[in-house]
């Protein structure tokens, strides 16, 4: 496994951890499919009873990299036509490796900023635990984007669907009290006993039976079950198009000059 992506077993726990540092995390292709190869290796390995999924340094993940200029595809496990017909991708494939593919119980050890993909990415595991001075943020209306990552799901499922959608339109950035408050998380806790309570919270549940906790998330999954691959696609349909609009090429360009960018509503620059 890349260094990107760090491995760490104790007893039945496997700690996966986002190793990016310099770069808050943000997501390469080589780290978006390291993260997915060692969650579907922690799935297929019986002494593995509870995953945890952590970032490095001050950051859990600041989403999509978009400084990344040079081609990436060979970081993609997939043959030329598996990744050709790839219609979902790696973002989306966080949610269904996580919620989906993998029936072991996965904790989220927010350890810090989770934006964009990197909030999608953290919202997909099953209970989550933050520092109080992490921050969550959806960043998709600073880029002109909508939600993807399953964030239309996961959301709406914690918060319900008045409070996502003023959590997304306004981009709110909540620290850890208000994201416990809100439902967004299980537990805030002081940053200085974070890494303790998180390694103590995974320890805490391999004392349960792993055929039982495997079993409850199966059928909590299937009672909150929906059309999911239906649903990557939509948002997928939803976010090439607002990404690829006047307004969301201006705020783009926005982002990179640091000013306010200046929308009109047009489908398509001049």
């Amino acid at each position: 496994m890349t260094e990107l992506v760090r491995i760490t077993d104790r007893g039945h726990v496997r700690v996966v951890q986002m190793n990016r540092p310099d770069k808050k995390n943000a997501v390469s292709l080589e780290l978006a499919w390291g993260v997915i190869t060692a969650l579907r290796e922690a799935q297929a390995d019986d002494d593995v009873w509870v995953i945890g999924l952590t970032g490095t340094a001050d950051a859990f993940c600041a989403g999509l990299d978009l400084t990344t200029k040079e081609n990436q595809d060979h970081f993609i496990p997939l043959s030329d036509q598996d990744r050709y017909l790839d219609d979902l991708g790696w973002v989306s494939r966080f949610f269904l490796t996580l919620r989906e593919e993998c029936d072991k119980p996965i904790i989220g050890g927010i350890n810090g900023v989770a934006v964009g993909a990197g909030l999608a990415l953290a919202m997909a595991t099953d209970i989550r635990i933050m520092s109080e001075s992490a921050r969550l943020l959806a960043g998709y209306p600073r880029i002109g984007g909508s939600p993807d990552g399953g964030l239309s799901f996961t959301l709406t499922q914690a918060l319900g669907y008045e409070q996502a959608m003023k959590f997304l339109l306004e981009n709110r950035t909540v620290t850890g009290p208000e994201a416990q408050q809100l439902g967004l998380v299980s537990e805030s806790v002081p940053d200085a006993e974070f890494q303790d309570r998180f390694h103590s919270y995974l320890d805490s549940l391999t004392k349960i039976s792993p055929i039982t906790a495997r079993g409850t998330k199966r059928v909590i999954r299937a009672a909150t079950r929906i059309d999911m691959e239906k649903q990557l696609h939509y948002e997928l349909v939803n976010i090439g198009k607002t990404l690829g609009s006047g307004d969301g090429q201006e705020a783009r360009q926005a982002f990179i000059e640091k000013r306010d960018p200046v929308f009109t509503g047009k489908t398509f620059t001049n």
